[in-house]
């Protein structure tokens, strides 16, 4: 087993998750349209988070097309940009930096919301390489991102473990040659911890 010196985390699911839930922050705008709207608007954004057109025009098109009359901006508001922070979660990625490892964000977001989590969320200052879709043009789980990540890292894929809330993501990282351990947060930090251990990372 190759020795893991970089640590890259998807931030979605692992590191910061929207307040009280995806659905459950659009209800008060949405009533009974929520789930018909948000997954019609999260189908849309797909394409647009390996580049650099502005979701919000497409999240206008879903509203108009349900019929309803609330303004893109504030649903985003209400939900893309109701994003809490795990405290959990930034407090092993500052142990696992103390134990020498290179923390790395690796993560599927449109400009919008990637510019939103460098400048209010402070993730710039979080970690030491910062890996947007919108700026890499390939989004998770296609093997391009991952194969990009290692060399803006400058590592070797099997020197780098992915931390990540979906099945098919941690595939992708694995068919490049890298470590990865499928998590949430909901399962605990003390699952995340016991995972890592298993591929010799442990944090100070």
């Amino acid at each position: 087993m190759a020795t893991i010196r970089h640590v890259l985390f998807d931030a979605d699911g692992v590191l910061q998750q929207i307040r009280g839930g995806f659905y459950e922050a659009a209800e008060p705008l949405l009533g009974e349209h929520t789930r018909a709207v948000l997954d019609e608007a999260s189908e849309r954004e797909r394409p647009l988070l390996a580049g650099d057109e502005d979701f919000l025009p497409v999240l206008a098109q879903v509203l108009w097309e349900q019929g309803l009359d609330v303004a893109a901006a504030d649903l985003y508001a209400a939900v893309w940009q109701n994003t809490e922070l795990s405290p959990a979660s930034f407090d092993l990625v500052r142990r696992l930096r103390a134990a020498g490892y290179g923390i790395h964000l690796g993560t599927n977001q449109v400009r919008r919301r990637a510019e939103y989590m460098r400048t209010e969320l402070g993730y710039d200052e979080l970690f030491d390489v910062r890996l947007y879709s919108c700026d890499l043009g390939v989004a998770k789980p296609d093997p391009g991102f991952f194969e990009k990540a290692a060399t803006r890292i400058g590592a070797d894929a099997d020197a780098i473990l992915f931390v990540d809330d979906h099945a098919a993501n941690v595939a992708g990282a694995r068919s490049t040659g890298m470590a990865a351990v499928h998590w949430w947060l909901d399962e605990g930090h003390d699952a995340l911890v016991e995972r890592l251990a298993e591929h010799g990372v442990r944090p100070a």
